[in-house]
């Protein structure tokens, strides 16, 4: 609200209309008219000091020496984090393309979840498990294609779920190499019998 605040602080402060122009980024002109009474009317001003935009010893600095700038007061808050975009929208001609996502992160990922799958390329759980099950209407004509190429889903989401099976991997393979039993254990005798 530029206006009101130059509305409070042309009447509370003695601030000039270049420092006030510059601050609500107004042009001067029209700072003067609104000194002047003919351009607000009877505009309620809102004063910048409650809403912690500007501090009182700013002010008063800036009064004081009428070549200062107003300078906004930095907050303490933390910034909001930036929120999530809603589902993406897929064009109709892209729309065909989903099946053949879903059967390439199936065969990629045999291990992934349909959540997952429907979390990353914005389809049903329906058309994930008649893929998985090779129920789907077209399933002998659908080729496997990298969702990443097709635009369904960006590289940070792709690489996320690749690392995580990545891990699983490792895990499942460190716990076939030990259970696999030594052949020392199998020799009675401790020794190969030489032939």
């Amino acid at each position: 609200m530029p206006k009101a605040t130059a509305v409070w602080l042309l009447d509370n402060t003695s601030l000039t209309f270049n420092q006030i122009s510059s601050f609500c980024e107004l042009h001067i002109l029209e700072i003067e008219s609104m000194a002047n009474g003919e351009v607000v009317g009877k505009m309620p001003g809102i004063n910048p000091l409650n809403s912690k935009i500007l501090t009182s010893d700013e002010i008063k600095k800036c009064e004081g020496n009428s070549k200062l700038k107003l300078k906004l007061n930095k907050s303490e808050l933390p910034k909001p984090k930036k929120i999530a975009k809603g589902a993406k929208y897929t064009p109709i001609s892209k729309r065909q393309e989903r099946p053949s996502a879903i059967k390439w992160l199936l065969k990629e990922f045999p291990g992934i979840t349909d959540n997952e799958i429907c979390r990353l390329i914005r389809t049903t759980k329906n058309t994930v498990d008649s893929i998985r099950n090779k129920s789907h209407w077209n399933y002998e004509n659908i080729i496997p294609k990298d969702p990443l190429k097709l635009g369904f889903c960006n590289e940070k989401d792709l690489n996320k779920i690749s690392e995580l099976y990545k891990k699983e991997e490792e895990k499942s393979e460190n716990n076939v190499v030990k259970d696999i039993p030594n052949q020392d254990d199998n020799d009675e005798g401790g020794e190969l019998e030489k032939v």
